[in-house]
């Protein structure tokens, strides 16, 4: 029999038993009833040769542990093994061929001062056997259990007014995306970088979607460390949920993320633009292309949360853990400031023809956006140096489940010129429209888009004499009715018609237009371009309407299932699904000496509401959850036709069908195929390389990557969703490990050569000259010759340090740098290039000569005496 890799107690009671045997029961049926695979489990005690059904017929594997108290068993469609008395798998190693396994690598901050220790990435590594797709796999299967006890009603107890977080976690809990990746692939969630807030999550999840949950958890851990990385959330003070939401989200991210290689266009994009007066397109401004570092697209920065230096004795140049953690708290505080004044970068700028971008808008004149759009981003400098072919895109589950991109636009009322401008977000910010701003909104005379078209009045668009007759006594009851007696009446809708409504920008928001060098009246517009899978909503409120308030000044009505987003979609959208229910809701609700938060969650197993306050959970009406006061919301995409998709195969996997072939799919895409409304073409590229074999680094847990599926299964996804590739053969990829051991190569020359010539600089008392770095490049070349980036960093880039002045190159003050020899500085410049040449002289003290002899006169009557 194989080894276990776990510490069950009751391993002893098992019996010999080969996989022969094991295969041959899998043809049999269930002693009991008589029912035939696939859900059959044998007893793997000692001399008990029993086989049963599972929980989809009478569950008769169950009634003979029972009876009996044999406690393991095993699926013998899967072989996987459950132990009953320890209420959880057992793992079962199988791996193919007899070559050993790929040994750990020793970590370069083990190196020592005196030089670097040999790397070899052996070429005889094995793949263990990857499990077959089970039912549970495919669908989301409502247990009898589940229904008398659903599952994910678990509390979380407050340490301390985290009221606010406990509220956050549960509305995350309560999206299945995110959840059952979680759940489904919770060997995906690994990570070297401190304090590993995704193993501490799937901890969390494991712990409130257990089967015989608990009462309540604690959510020491997890907040431990947000709390190291984020100095906000440190003491007893209430803080704001929406706030953590945004950092919890962002660390998943980074922790998560994997690199996505895309070819980059010319760094210096060509500016298309198209006049009233003219239907050709003529260039006639260039402009820097944006790295975006939105969770989808993004690149390491200067403000970019970085993950904690380890240990080390090379030298003081490198990096150390409380640099670190300081740098990271200054980050968070940056990113706290920049959501404030509602700071968006852009992916990319186009200039077009103002008929043909009709339905957009143009958000970057900042200073004068209404709303927020908040997205992990950073803007590359214009004098930086040309960048590398390719440039870093980074996915993870985050940006899967909640990126969405905007296309806005602004139109110049002279010159007729338009900018449209692709802004990736993870929620929309939306504002709580006024009296006045609903009595605009409502008019079906008020102008939503540019010139003719109609973007988001067609929310509002008449639909004959009737819907006009409703529209004005609407509006004449909002405007006669005074908002102290009751506030305004606001729907969601009318919050998200405020957000894609056009904007005039005049008077003080007059919008600097590019081709007339001055500054014009203009308009501008914007609408989504892609919507995605759960969309995250927050509503504006004044903070002390949250923190002190007794009674939200205006209620916002909003539908918990069948929310349109239509009208706000741009026309040539891939987009087919934009019907939205909603998942969770997170409000405001408290007295005057107490703000505090709770969360309202749909359970996903059997569709009830339940209002999760702190460690208490009540299941809730309908009606109670529709009058909360709404502060952020997570709607999720609606589609009956994927849910029917899912039924439909899942049971062709009951089917049995022989199969010749067997072929691999990746674990993520079947957890989107599981919980997504659009999951979208299949990708298998999470587990190959560009040659089509293993990464030589995911070969040690490509069980947790990839599931195999029978050939008609594969077949029936193929035809519908596309993408692939097809994989029947794993296998180790023989350039990748060559090119791996050469880059390991490149890390150990750098790094040792980089430690001696440190050295030598710190033992020079008083150097001629110092050669100013940039820390943020430096950084980069750091986390790679670590190993913590796969890739090396580009061209030196010193601009953001450097400021000229009488054409000498000077120091910028205040400057991110560091200083290091010319030797190294010639060094790293002769490997990467880049620059400018940034070069501090200490100054030079002019000696007297007489001075000197006088000094030197006394020093020897001194020594005579």
């Amino acid at each position: 029999m194989s080894s276990f890799r776990s510490h069950c107690p009751h391993l002893d009671s098992v019996g010999e038993i080969t996989k022969e045997d094991l295969i041959q029961k899998s043809h049999g049926s269930c002693q009991d009833c008589k029912v035939r695979g696939p859900n059959l489990w044998a007893c793997l005690e000692n001399r008990c040769s029993y086989v049963g059904c599972g929980e989809s017929q009478v569950d008769h594997s169950t009634i003979h542990s029972q009876e009996t108290k044999h406690y393991l068993t095993v699926n013998l469609t899967t072989l996987r093994v459950w132990c009953y008395a320890c209420s959880k798998e057992v793992f079962l190693d199988r791996k193919l061929g007899t070559q050993p396994s790929l040994p750990h690598v020793k970590p370069l901050h083990q190196i020592q001062e005196n030089g670097v220790q040999d790397f070899k990435i052996p070429s005889n590594t094995t793949l263990k056997t990857p499990l077959v797709a089970v039912f549970d796999d495919l669908d989301i299967e409502v247990e009898e259990e589940d229904e008398l006890k659903a599952r994910g009603l678990t509390g979380l107890k407050n340490i301390g007014n985290t009221c606010y977080m406990n509220a956050a976690l549960q509305a995350l809990s309560n999206c299945p995306p995110l959840t059952q990746f979680f759940l489904d692939c919770g060997g995906l969630a690994r990570t070297d970088k401190k304090p590993a807030i995704c193993k501490s999550y799937l901890k969390l999840m494991t712990e409130l979607w257990h089967k015989s949950r608990p009462g309540s958890v604690v959510p020491t851990t997890l907040f431990q460390g947000i709390k190291t990385v984020n100095p906000t959330f440190r003491g007893y003070s209430q803080q704001d949920a929406q706030e953590f939401l945004r950092c919890l989200m962002d660390l998943l991210h980074e922790e998560l993320k994997e690199q996505v290689m895309e070819v980059e266009e010319d760094p210096q994009t060509i500016m298309t633009e198209e006049t009233m007066e003219e239907d050709k397109s003529q260039s006639d401004v260039d402009f820097q292309s944006c790295e975006s570092c939105s969770s989808s697209d993004k690149a390491e920065n200067e403000n970019g949360s970085r993950s904690f230096s380890e240990d080390n004795n090379e030298t003081t140049m490198l990096i150390q853990d409380d640099e670190n953690n300081s740098e990271m708290s200054k980050d968070w505080q940056k990113e706290k400031m920049c959501n404030k004044i509602n700071k968006v970068h852009s992916e990319g700028e186009l200039d077009k023809d103002r008929d043909s971008v009709s339905e957009t808008a143009d958000l970057n004149n900042q200073e004068t956006v209404k709303v927020q759009i908040h997205s992990r981003a950073s803007v590359q400098s214009a004098l930086s140096p040309k960048r590398k072919k390719q440039h870093k895109k980074y996915r993870s589950v985050i940006s899967d489940i909640f990126d969405g991109t905007i296309i806005s636009s602004v139109q110049c009322l002279t010159c007729d010129r338009v900018s449209v401008t692709l802004e990736t977000f993870q929620d929309l910010s939306l504002p709580i429209p006024g009296k006045e701003d609903l009595a605009k909104l409502h008019s079906s005379s008020h102008p939503t888009s540019i010139v003719k078209a109609g973007s988001c009045g067609e929310a509002y668009a008449p639909q004959g004499w009737i819907a006009f007759f409703m529209e004005y006594v609407k509006r004449f009851v909002v405007s006669c009715v005074p908002s102290w007696f009751w506030g305004p009446i606001v729907t969601l809708q009318d919050c998200l018609a405020a957000f894609f409504a056009r904007d005039e920008l005049k008077g003080d928001n007059m919008y600097s237009c590019e081709k007339c060098k001055k500054l014009r009246n203009g308009v501008k517009f914007c609408k989504v371009q892609k919507f995605p899978e759960i969309l995250c909503i927050h509503l504006k409120r004044f903070r002390h309407e949250l923190m002190f308030s007794t009674k939200i000044s205006t209620h916002v009505s909003f539908p918990l299932e069948g929310l349109d987003l239509q009208p706000f979609l741009a026309k040539d959208s891939p987009v087919q699904i934009v019907t939205y229910d909603l998942l969770s809701v997170i409000c405001h609700h408290g007295t005057a000496s107490s703000g505090h938060y709770i969360a309202y969650c749909r359970n996903n197993l059997n569709n009830l509401w339940y209002e999760f306050d702190d460690q208490s959970v009540t299941e809730v009406s309908e009606s109670t959850v529709q009058n909360a006061e709404a502060y952020v919301l997570f709607y999720r995409k609606s589609s009956e036709e994927a849910q029917k998709e899912r039924r439909r195969i899942s049971n062709l996997l009951n089917i049995m069908e022989p199969s010749l072939l067997q072929f691999y799919i990746s674990r993520q895409w079947l957890n989107k195929f599981k919980t997504f409304a659009e999951p979208g073409p299949i990708s298998n590229n999470d587990f190959l390389c560009i040659h089509g074999g293993v990464p030589p680094r995911k070969a040690g847990y490509i069980e947790d990557l990839v599931l195999m599926l029978p050939q008609n299964i594969w077949d029936n996804l193929y035809s519908r969703y596309g993408g692939g590739p097809a994989v029947n053969h794993l296998y180790i990829c023989h350039t990748c490990q060559i090119e791996a051991e050469k880059i390991e190569k490149r890390r150990k020359t750098e790094l040792e050569i980089f430690i001696r010539l440190n050295r030598a600089f710190q033992e020079e008392d008083s150097p001629a000259t110092f050669y100013c770095i940039s820390m943020q490049w430096f950084r980069e070349w750091e986390s790679f010759v670590k190993g913590k980036d796969g890739d090396p960093p580009g061209p030196i880039d010193n601009t953001k340090i450097a400021v000229t002045k009488c054409g000498n190159v000077i120091l910028r003050q205040g400057a991110d740098s560091g200083q290091i020899s010319e030797e190294t500085w010639n060094f790293l410049q002769s490997i990467y290039g880049g620059g400018p040449e940034v070069i501090l002289r200490p100054p030079v003290v002019r000696v007297d000569p007489d001075a000197v002899q006088a000094e030197e006169k006394i020093e020897v009557e001194t020594r005579s005496l």
